[in-house]
This record gives C-alpha cells, sequence and structure tokens, in this order.
C-alpha cells in the first residue's frame, strides 16, 4: 500500500473514531463501526494502528494538536502589547471554540475519553499531559504559579458542567470570571 492512500486511510480513521469516540464513548464504539463509517476495511486499522488502544491515543493527541492550533492562532492574533491577562483569556478563548467547534457538544473530548480508560491506560496519560500542558500555559501566561492553578480549575470546572448540560454558556461566564479574576473585565 502507498504512503498516500496508507496517510488517507489513517486520516479517514482518525476522523469516524474522532466523530464516534465523542458522541457515543470510546467503549462502545467498536472498531467495525469505525471501519464502515471511513469506508475503509478492517485491515486498513491494523495497517495504521496496532490496536483500539493506539487508535484511541491517536484520537486524543489529535484533540490535544487541535487545541494547541487554536490556542497559537489566538496568541498569534493578540497585539504585541498584549498583558498577561489577554494572553490567560487566550487559553479559555481556546477551550471556548474547540467546544463550540464541536458538534453536539458533550463537554472536554479528552476527559471524556480518559473516564472510560482504565488506570494506567497510556490514553489517560495522553490526557493528564494535555491538562498539565493547559496549566503551564496559564502560568506562562500570569507568571504566577498559585493563579494559574485557580484558573485551571475554573476552566476545568467550568468544561466538566458544560459537558454535563450540553451548553457551552458555563465556558463563557468562566472567561468573565478569569477576567474578573485578572483585572480584565470582560
Amino acid at each position: 500500500m502507498s504512503p498516500a492512500v496508507r496517510g488517507s486511510a489513517r486520516r479517514k480513521l482518525l476522523d469516524a473514531a474522532a466523530a464516534r469516540f465523542y458522541a457515543q464513548g470510546v467503549v462502545a464504539t467498536g472498531i467495525d463501526v469505525i471501519t464502515a463509517d471511513a469506508g475503509v476495511a478492517k485491515m486498513s486499522l491494523y495497517n495504521n494502528f496496532a490496536s483500539k488502544a493506539d487508535l484511541v491515543a491517536a484520537y486524543l493527541e489529535r484533540r490535544q494538536e487541535e487545541f494547541r492550533a487554536r490556542h497559537r492562532e489566538l496568541v498569534a492574533a493578540l497585539p504585541d502589547d498584549a498583558g498577561p491577562a489577554a494572553r490567560a483569556l487566550a487559553v479559555f478563548d481556546a477551550y471556548v471554540g474547540h467546544a463550540e467547534a464541536a458538534g453536539g457538544f458533550r463537554g472536554c473530548g479528552l476527559l471524556n475519553a480518559a473516564a472510560e480508560l482504565a488506570t494506567g491506560d497510556p490514553g489517560r496519560e495522553v490526557v493528564a499531559g494535555h491538562k498539565a500542558e493547559v496549566e503551564r500555559m496559564l502560568r506562562d501566561a500570569v507568571g504566577d504559579a498559585g493563579l494559574a492553578e485557580h484558573l485551571s480549575l475554573l476552566l476545568e470546572g467550568a468544561m466538566a458542567r458544560a459537558g454535563l448540560e450540553g451548553d457551552t454558556a458555563l465556558l463563557r461566564r468562566a472567561r468573565a470570571l478569569a477576567a474578573g479574576l485578572l483585572g480584565a473585565g470582560t
């Protein structure tokens, strides 16, 4: 199989897995459904991923990279003289934008998947790494580890509640609360 065909099958599989894992969950989604949605043979799955666990890890890494890309775009759009508050709020804005781009919002796709995975599963490590990275982004923005932790907990709590309610309004509320804590208005 040529690299171009393999790459196309991998992309199709990841697209199908992302839609199903987010909408229905990791455990409830079988590989037969994923390959059917992707329009590829089951062998294509195993030519691209050693196992379903590898597919799950690739899905989690892809979601993490989507968030990073959204955050980079927002930070790049900030004026050169943007202060710490604007840089911290860009993290919140990236979460809001990522959530609003998700069809049928169900909360954080990473946390949803992690809740289904066994303790020690490599996918949980990907999620934990992402959450630590988000807190580092906030710490880098505000220069205060305690405040960054506070903002991170505010953001993650809002994401969990917003996911339960299926509405991103709580994420916007958390952003407004963070702006107030940072003295940035809304």
